[in-house]
């Protein structure tokens, strides 16, 4: 089996200057938890993640203090994405794919073409369905 086999095509990006809150509204609106950075070419830069979104690393100072976070456009993208993500293309085997997930710990991974061009992501649940096609579920 292949990434091609499982992963969700319709693939929604986020501009590296693209704000917080317009990124968090785009996520809901498509139903999605994960979207991959692109750069002025299109290419993959990074990804975020709506755990990014709701509580940033910028958030959490000094010890045991938490300022306060508000979700809006003034913070662009680039300042909570997770740069240079690791990456699957669509003949990746599937096996390769989990090795990552259950290595990393990730949630989904972008799926890219010629240019490091996003062309389609890969989530748990889509390893799950595959899980459950294999017949051994």
């Amino acid at each position: 089996m292949k990434v091609s086999d499982y992963m969700s095509s319709a693939v929604v990006t986020a501009n590296l200057g693209d704000g917080l809150r317009q990124t968090h509204l785009r996520m809901q609106e498509h139903s999605i938890r994960h979207m991959p950075v692109v750069d002025e070419h299109e290419a993959l830069v990074g990804i975020v993640s709506d755990r990014d979104l709701r509580r940033p690393d910028t958030v959490d100072v000094g010890p045991h203090k938490v300022d306060a976070f508000r979700l809006d456009d003034a913070q662009h993208v680039d300042a909570v994405m997770t740069g240079c993500p690791d990456t699957v293309t669509p003949n990746t085997p599937l096996n390769v794919a989990l090795g990552l997930f259950v290595k990393h710990g990730y949630g989904a991974l972008p799926v890219v073409g010629r240019g490091r061009r996003p062309v389609a992501m890969l989530s748990v649940y889509d390893m799950l369905r595959a899980f459950q096609d294999s017949g051994t579920a």
